[in-house]
């Protein structure tokens, strides 16, 4: 009989497994990752996983959620961490969103290059990825507030997102020239539009 399992358990075997489950996902892709794979490569039984999630979904799921919410954590501590500057705490933003997706590729590609159909079955993944689009837009509210920058900062905000998430995933693709590193072309592409949405100083 399995014996009880506390709450500080069920907690660390869960992160044990969510970080399995990141490695094997990103080393083989979804389809060929089952549960009994990921037992094993924890040197468990073959049930024990059911024990802390449904199905391998509800670990896909854990594992994207603590995703975005490690991804919101970097970008909060970088704008609390800025000067009291609302252009230094967006570049400081801006920055920390590089470095999160460099320093943690496979947690990235599995948060923005996946949907789950039933992503509204799990409230975690869904309050993390809010968690973490709130993140790329609140600096602009500052940005807008003292008068810098034009237009509305939700799309400003997506604007600025796609700039940097596209060369991203090129280059996790494999796809850009090597002339054209991801960050070249995420300067390049930051630089037009601050020219269009950033006012003259007055």
């Amino acid at each position: 009989m399995p014996r009880a399992l506390s709450d500080k358990d069920v907690a660390e075997f869960r992160e044990r497994l969510c970080d399995a489950a990141e490695r094997q996902f990103a080393a083989h892709g979804l389809e060929a990752v089952t549960m009994r794979q990921l037992a094993q490569d924890l040197g468990v039984s073959p049930m024990t996983p059911y024990r802390y999630f449904k199905d391998k979904e509800a670990i896909l799921a854990a594992v994207r959620a603590r995703g975005f919410n490690r991804h919101a954590e970097a970008l909060e501590a970088a704008y609390a961490g800025a000067p009291a500057d609302p252009e230094a705490r967006a570049r400081a933003v801006g920055e920390a969103y590089v470095r999160f997706a460099f320093a943690n590729p496979e947690a990235y590609k599995l948060m923005f290059d996946i949907t789950q159909p039933n992503e509204a079955d799990y409230p975690e993944l869904v309050a993390a990825g809010e968690r973490s689009r709130a993140t790329m837009t609140a600096h602009l509210d500052d940005l807008v507030t003292s008068g810098r920058l034009k237009g509305d900062p939700d799309l400003v905000g997506h604007l600025y997102w796609s700039a940097i998430h596209g060369p991203i995933m090129l280059q996790f693709s494999g796809k850009l020239d090597s002339r054209y590193s991801a960050q070249r072309l995420i300067g390049g592409l930051v630089d037009i539009l601050n020219q269009h949405f950033f006012a003259p100083p007055a």
